[in-house]
């Protein structure tokens, strides 16, 4: 089991240990009610170290992305990223990443921790198919990586980091010198909230950490960071998105270009052009109760899905999640139930935004 450079940090911090990914990450401190509120009304901090981060670099770097994934990298400027995803021969998805210009020839790329080696022998494949010139690092367990979100964040970053952020646009990223270290800011999260993912060396982890906690930022665990997630209708690897997920019926078409030449590009653009066969969307209880991953959804009293992701929202104060549903009851507003404990829970189908956030 792998530990991050703040492991000993959020034990002092009270965090509550447990395994993920093959990492031992804290699931929650004080609490993730307590944690959630503090990100959506102020602003909280999070070890996202455990996420794989490597970087690509060469003459054929983008040529060599490009086919990898469906968005059309030519749109991507210096210091800016791309939410995309790694596609299949079926087109289905290997895995969802962010991608980071730097410069024309070095890009770096966030990708999921429990794909990480799956990930990165996917590239070596490719790399030797192909015969491209791109170099390859994965510089993982060299850094660490936090979330800083809430809507306080980004004025709370900039005066401890002594950096303006607040001009950096959204996916925007920039270097700030810190410490002596250079540390990555990029404007990106996880929460649906405004604020800023870093990466900094790992040695200064924990002096990093320290100086957010001392400045007020709220510890948050993985708990809370589901709930945020869910609550922003946003995916998860393993649950919204498989190797069998087409990326048009995962809500993802925003994301696919007209381009033929990356990897699936045929089935993607067929799903496309003829309207996906299910939908992912929201699902929203009318009564009380906890929905979670693999409860049946039913339609008419019959099931005809699970959830893929289900939670109790204390924003919304109510429960809330997703799942993949028959194209002709994909429709918001269409009444449903979540079977609970043997019981059908009366709910609606609604969008995944459940809540209008930063």
């Amino acid at each position: 089991m792998q530990r991050t450079a703040l492991y000993e940090a959020h034990l002092q911090a009270g965090g509550r240990m447990v395994a993920f990914a093959g990492w031992e990450m804290p699931v929650q401190y004080a609490g993730i009610i307590h944690e959630v509120q503090a990100v959506r009304q102020r602003w909280g901090m999070f070890d996202v170290s455990h996420m794989a981060r490597a970087y690509f670099r060469g003459a054929d770097a983008r040529a060599f992305l490009s086919r990898l994934v469906p968005s059309d990298l030519s749109k991507v400027a210096p210091m800016t990223g791309q939410y995309t995803v790694l596609t299949n021969e079926r087109g289905g998805v290997v895995d969802d990443v962010i991608l980071y210009e730097l410069t024309p020839d070095e890009y770096l790329m966030v990708f999921n921790a429990a794909n990480r080696q799956k990930d990165l022998n996917w590239f070596h494949h490719w790399r030797a198919e192909w015969g491209l010139a791109v170099s390859i690092e994965d510089h993982t367990e060299q850094t660490v990586m936090l979330a800083v979100q809430g809507p306080e964040a980004t004025v709370r970053l900039s005066a401890i980091l002594n950096a303006d952020l607040q001009n950096t646009p959204r996916f925007g990223a920039r270097f700030v010198e810190w410490q002596g270290v250079r540390l990555f800011a990029a404007r990106t999260g996880y929460t649906g909230e405004d604020g800023f993912e870093l990466i900094a060396p790992a040695q200064v982890g924990a002096t990093l950490w320290r100086v957010l906690l001392d400045s007020g930022a709220t510890p948050c665990g993985l708990g809370a960071r589901d709930v945020l997630r869910v609550e922003a209708g946003l995916h998860l690897y393993g649950h919204e998105l498989t190797d069998e997920t087409n990326p048009i019926e995962a809500g993802l078409s925003w994301l696919v270009s007209d381009r033929t030449d990356y990897i699936g590009a045929a089935v993607i653009q067929q799903v496309k052009q003829a309207g996906p066969a299910r939908k992912l969307m929201g699902i929203r209880l009318h009564e009380r109760g906890v929905p979670r991953e693999g409860y049946p959804v039913l339609m008419e009293g019959r099931p005809v899905s699970v959830l893929t992701s289900g939670v109790y929202s204390p924003t919304l104060e109510q429960g809330i999640g997703m799942a993949y549903l028959p194209a002709e009851w994909a429709k918001a507003g269409t009444p449903c139930a979540v079977e609970i404990r043997g019981r059908a829970v009366p709910a609606i189908v609604s969008t995944r935004r459940f809540l209008k956030t930063g």
